[in-house]
């Protein structure tokens, strides 16, 4: 049965997090934090969950361990790519659309938009970690796509961030590795990753779910993901447009040709 208490006093944690974490923000004049800290709160969220689940069994521990290391790893590499750099332009854009008041506005349009999207799409976590079903086949198959997705978002960051470091890159297309096969290696990771706990929640019942991975995969395709990172870049670069024509936008696929680079997969 799902614990509707518990999935409230989640949400109620989260937005308390996230005043905190905007009155930060004020101090440092950068709303951009939040992206350090989009990980932590699906953490908070599960650990809501687990300090509330009258029964802590396997499913409940795998699932901690689980959030436990996506959300580190995310929180560490943004935070240490981010580390001394002025706010994200995408944020100092929001900025110059919402004065004036931003300080204020900031609040709801980016520390609690952030907070309800993260208490929505964590909502297989608490059906997960109370299920009370003996481990199965969905929790196996969820398990090894989280792992894909860890894979992916790891593994695509680290090439990326690599990439970036050698000046020789400057200004160039990073079109090596797992970028070879998809544009955005880390965003389809972070899809799988949460498709993967959706499985582990319909082992333990919660089929019902499935909006929450749909959620964030719309949003990764068309709202925060793709859809708004490659929205200048061709501009930036003129050399990837053709990069664009011969690789899957989301989902990995080999490389088109040039003869038939004219439709791409998301």
């Amino acid at each position: 049965m799902f614990d509707w208490s518990a999935w409230l006093w989640a949400l109620a944690a989260l937005l308390l997090f996230a005043a905190v974490a905007w009155l930060v923000s004020l101090v440092k004049r950068d709303v951009s934090i939040v992206d350090s800290l989009w990980s932590v709160m699906f953490l908070l969220a599960v650990i809501v969950y687990a300090a509330l689940c009258s029964d802590i069994g396997t499913r409940l521990s795998v699932v901690l361990a689980l959030v436990l290391i996506w959300s580190l790893r995310l929180c560490i590499h943004i935070t240490w790519r981010n580390w001394g750099e002025p706010e994200d332009a995408r944020y100092q854009a929001i900025r110059r659309n919402n004065e004036p008041n931003f300080i204020f506005k900031s609040l709801y349009i980016v520390f609690g938009l952030q907070a309800v999207l993260a208490w929505l799409i964590a909502t297989p976590l608490p059906v997960a970690v109370s299920g009370s079903s003996a481990i199965g086949p969905w929790d196996v198959t969820g398990v090894g796509l989280w792992l894909v997705g860890m894979f992916f978002q790891g593994v695509g960051d680290w090439q990326l961030a690599r990439f970036k470091s050698d000046p020789r890159n400057r200004g160039k297309v990073m079109d090596r590795g797992l970028w070879r096969y998809t544009r955005h290696p880390n965003y389809f990771g972070e899809a799988c990753v949460w498709w993967g706990f959706y499985l582990i929640a319909a082992g333990a019942g919660g089929w019902w779910t499935i909006f929450a991975p749909m959620l964030i995969t719309l949003l990764l395709l068309k709202v925060s993901g793709v859809a708004l990172l490659e929205k200048d870049i061709e501009e930036r670069r003129p050399a990837y447009r053709q990069y664009r024509e011969r690789t899957n936008a989301f989902i990995p696929g080999p490389p088109k040709p040039p003869a038939t680079a004219g439709s791409e997969a998301t």
